[in-house]
C-alpha cells in the first residue's frame, strides 16, 4: 500500500468519457490500510455496501462522497480481502484542459483545476458510476508514463484529524516542487 501509494505518483490517470478524452500526471496520493487504520472506511473491518469495493481485488476503484458535495477515488491496493487503499489527491492536466475548466468552472490552466480529491473528480468526471471500475483498463486507468521517476516530499495525511494516532502517518506523498500539488501539512523531503 505505501509502495504503490509512492509509485503512482507521475502515473497518468486517463478518463475517456463521452464528452471528451482527458489525462493528468497523478501528484499526490495518500495510503489508507484498513481495518486497523482510524482514518480508513474499512477501519474495524467494516464492510458495508460503500466500502465493499476496497475489499475486492486490487487494481479497482473505491469512488465515494464526501461533505455532501464531493466525489474521491482511491486505487485498490493489494489482495481480495484486505481493504487497502491509495487516495489519488491531486493531478497535473496533461490532455483536455478545456473540458475539465469547464466541469470545474475555472480557466483551463488555473493551477486549481485538479489540486484536491474532490477538484481531480469534478476535472475529471469521476462519480458513482465509476465505483469498482477496473483501473487497468476500460474508459478511467491509469497509464505509465516510462519516464524518470519525481522526486518525492512526504508528510501526515490531509482531514483525518479524528483519527487519532493514525492521521500522523507520513503516508501522504507528492511530487517535489510540483504547482499542482494541494496545499497541506509540512513535508520531509524523500528521495526514490
Amino acid at each position: 500500500m505505501l509502495t504503490v501509494a509512492k509509485d503512482v505518483i507521475g502515473k497518468v490517470l486517463v478518463h475517456a468519457s463521452p464528452e471528451g478524452l482527458v489525462a493528468a500526471r497523478i501528484v499526490e496520493a495518500e495510503a489508507y490500510r484498513g481495518p486497523e487504520d482510524r482514518a480508513a472506511h474499512s477501519y474495524g473491518g467494516r464492510r458495508t455496501v460503500r466500502t465493499e469495493a476496497m475489499f475486492g481485488p486490487p487494481g479497482f476503484a473505491y469512488v465515494f462522497f464526501v461533505y455532501g458535495m464531493h466525489w474521491h477515488v482511491n486505487l485498490v491496493t493489494t489482495r481480495e480481502g484486505a481493504p487497502h487503499a491509495v487516495l489519488l489527491r491531486a493531478a497535473e492536466p496533461v490532455l483536455g484542459q478545456a473540458l475539465m475548466a469547464e466541469r470545474r468552472g475555472i480557466a483551463p490552466h488555473h493551477v486549481n483545476l485538479c489540486n484536491g480529491p474532490g477538484k481531480l473528480c469534478q476535472a475529471f468526471g469521476i462519480d458513482r458510476r465509476h465505483y469498482g471500475a477496473d483501473l487497468t483498463q476500460g474508459v478511467l486507468f491509469l497509464s505509465d508514463t516510462g519516464g524518470a521517476r519525481p522526486k518525492l516530499g512526504r508528510s501526515a495525511r490531509i482531514g483525518v484529524d479524528y483519527a487519532e494516532d493514525w492521521a500522523e502517518k507520513p503516508w501522504r506523498f507528492y511530487e517535489l516542487g510540483n504547482a499542482w500539488v494541494s496545499r497541506g501539512r509540512p513535508s520531509r523531503a524523500e528521495t526514490r
